[in-house]
């Protein structure tokens, strides 16, 4: 065995078991390969999957032997082979059982941790296949529709498969939720930073409710900075969506606002300085809003205070649309959006994207009408 830095001379790892502080050992089959070097592989972070080990397979049979102060994600892969057969390292006795042929045929088990991983990819198979089978059986209609140039049909297809994609994820979604402790459920809310729109609130909400020691892992730590990250909202990422009642109460969204120019000002009634900027806001809007701006107007207004809210609109004239949670500091629009003062502002371009913040006056009227110059989205 060539030596590596996880590998251990103790005696209890001598004995093919493991011990405690860590230790663990991964005892694998596989069959058709004997003869063959099989490494073992740590995922970093910054470098991407790193060697750590290497022994050769005998009479369809290998061992690895390491330590690892928290579950970590490794792997292992057959020399010259193109898939990686993952597990989870943490202090115990690993089996794995290896297929060749597809690496979801694969088996993990003998601690927490890996035995959760089984039942996870067990569930993420089942989905994945039922998706597949779904495709199998509307594709010859689907092709059918793009050779008769067929767009409502082919538009009808794809909105179903997007709808039982959706459902997948959700369904893996709420197995993280149902499982705080298992290692695997820290990636599985990750990846709901890969949605299109982010529920940055369901995501939080999921991480807060995993087991205090996953929080601690080096991937917990990291799910919770991205989440930070995410919560401040940059010059150049897409704009939160939101929905808030109007005066009126109606529900208003930002959805609603899409292909346009868009201030989103926060303010309240009572905040002294936002009531002297408002008439600024009502100039600029007069002028700018036949030319396609828009504005919504985000308060602040405390619990209870609708219609002192609903009285600074009116005397202020503020004809542009209106919403709030009255909600004060506690308002889930400002706690996304970052906002730690008011009077507060963001414009947001016709393709949703933040393009300013906190600008005022010249500065202000300029960014708007510099995207108010270019194109419209395509419709």
């Amino acid at each position: 065995m060539k030596k590596a830095f996880l590998a251990l001379a103790v005696p209890a790892l001598l004995m093919s078991c493991a011990g405690g502080d860590g230790e663990f050992v991964l005892k694998g089959t596989v069959k058709g390969a004997d003869g063959q070097n099989i490494i073992l592989k740590r995922q970093d972070d910054s470098l991407g999957p790193i060697n750590v080990d290497t022994v050769k397979i005998e009479e369809g049979k290998f061992e690895f032997k390491g330590k690892a102060m928290e579950p970590e994600m490794y792997g292992v892969q057959i020399e010259n082979a193109q898939n990686v057969s993952p597990f989870i390292a943490e202090e115990g006795e690993i089996a794995m059982e290896i297929n060749k042929d597809s690496i979801f045929k694969n088996k993990v088990s003998g601690t927490f941790n890996n035995d959760k991983f089984s039942e996870y990819g067990e569930v993420s198979t089942k989905l994945s296949t039922e998706l597949g089978n779904q495709w199998k059986k509307i594709q010859p209609e689907y092709m059918k529709a793009q050779t008769q140039g067929d767009t409502a049909k082919i538009n009808a297809i794809r909105m179903q498969m997007d709808n039982l994609q959706k459902k997948m994820n959700v369904d893996m979604m709420e197995w993280a939720k149902k499982n705080p402790k298992a290692y695997v459920s820290i990636f599985l809310i990750g990846n709901g930073f890969r949605a299109f729109e982010p529920k940055i609130e369901e995501i939080e909400s999921m991480y807060n409710n995993l087991d205090a020691d996953l929080k601690k892992t080096k991937a917990g730590k990291k799910l919770a900075e991205q989440i930070k990250k995410f919560k401040v909202v940059e010059i150049g990422r897409r704009a939160p969506e939101f929905s808030a009642p109007s005066p009126d109460g109606k529900q208003v969204s930002l959805k609603e606002a899409r292909g346009k120019v868009t201030l989103i000002d926060f303010w309240a009634s009572w905040c002294g300085p936002c009531r002297k900027a408002n008439p600024e806001l009502v100039a600029l809007y007069k002028e700018l809003h036949p030319k396609g701006l828009n504005i919504i107007g985000v308060s602040l207004d405390k619990p209870g205070q609708a219609d002192r809210w609903k009285e600074a609109i009116a005397k202020d004239g503020l004809t542009w649309t209106q919403v709030s949670n009255l909600k004060e500091w506690e308002d889930p629009i400002a706690q996304r959006y970052g906002v730690q003062a008011i009077p507060s502002s963001f414009v947001v371009n016709q393709y949703g994207v933040v393009v300013a913040k906190d600008l005022h006056g010249a500065e202000l009227k300029k960014k708007i009408e510099e995207w108010l110059a270019k194109p419209d989205v395509p419709k």
